[in-house]
């Protein structure tokens, strides 16, 4: 790394969590480090987490790694020379990440990843994602529910690297292939990004004109479709979604979007925090390293009660 960007690191990292002088952590102090907060699972995640440590008596830094696994690796390194006691990372990919996280073991410091497995077993403590397999299969039962079984339909992809962007795919055409009629003449990857599913969604459309449907890998990417499809006066095109984002429900409440996938992201970060918690005080989580959260379906029957990735009572 060149002193330039060593130095932009530590400034960006005194700036965030005003860690004292050395770069040196509090006596207890967790890292956080999750993809842009611009996303508001990920917002949702660091707050969860940052919450609970500090109900727990840490002190945390909150990271951001933008999915680009060369910054994730340079945090770890910040994180490890803070002398941070545990790490929650939600990761920059399955493969890519492995060395960071190993790198943060044999620094000594154990890590718990949340949202995102990687491709290794052995090298986090735990690693505690969304069942997002489960959830696929619930948000294409009620795609094919309000699809009536049949139309034409496209399939918004998230980032190749992402193992769940793929888990999703497969979760959605195990029930809807099932079906016939349903006939998918688009699929494309939008990085889960809102913007760039707008632009997408755009040429699908003029591509093809008879789409009747849109089933997205994440709400983000539902978000921008569904921009796309309002500025082109298809307001009746189906749109589900995967995450369970405030927008997403405030889209369903006024009629737009039609349902989405509640991930308990705020749960799930504060879980790691427990786990962290607890494996720092007796050295075991008393658990297995992979944990899978079930989804919830959320549509208008039940949009009114989510708010921040959590369904209330």
């Amino acid at each position: 790394m060149n002193i330039k960007r060593r130095l932009l690191i530590t400034v960006m990292a005194l700036s965030v969590f005003g860690a004292a002088s050395g770069m040196a952590a509090s006596a207890d102090t967790i890292a956080i480090i999750t993809p842009s907060h611009d996303n508001p699972f990920f917002k949702a995640e660091a707050d969860g987490a940052q919450a609970k440590a500090k109900e727990l008596g840490y002190d945390t830094m909150v990271l951001v790694h933008d999915d680009d696994a060369n910054k994730q690796s340079q945090l770890i390194d910040t994180a490890v020379a803070a002398g941070v006691k545990a790490i929650i990372l939600d990761n920059a990919g399955a493969d890519a990440s492995v060395a960071a996280v190993q790198k943060a073991k044999d620094a000594g410091i154990p890590s718990f990843l949340i949202d995102r497995e990687i491709t290794a077993t052995g090298v986090a403590v735990s690693q505690i994602v969304s069942n997002n397999y489960q959830g696929a299969q619930l948000g294409a039962e009620e795609f094919v529910k309000l699809m009536g079984e049949s139309g034409e339909y496209a399939e918004l992809l998230g980032k190749e690297s992402d193992t769940n962007a793929g888990i999703r795919s497969k979760g959605y055409h195990d029930v809807i292939d099932q079906y016939p009629d349903l006939k998918m003449v688009a699929q494309q990857t939008a990085n889960w990004s809102q913007t760039e599913a707008y632009t997408v969604m755009e040429s699908m459309l003029q591509a093809n004109t008879g789409i009747k449907g849109v089933i997205s890998g994440n709400d983000t990417m539902a978000m921008g479709a569904w921009a796309a499809l309002e500025a082109a006066g298809r307001t009746d095109v189906i749109v589900v979604g995967f995450d369970g984002s405030n927008d997403v429900r405030d889209s369903i409440l006024a009629g737009g979007i039609k349902a989405t996938v509640l991930q308990p992201a705020y749960q799930q970060a504060q879980l790691a925090v427990t786990q962290a918690d607890q494996y720092l005080k007796t050295g075991s989580t008393g658990l297995d390293e992979k944990q899978l959260m079930d989804c919830v379906l959320i549509n208008g029957d039940n949009a009114a009660k989510l708010e921040t990735f959590a369904l209330s009572n």
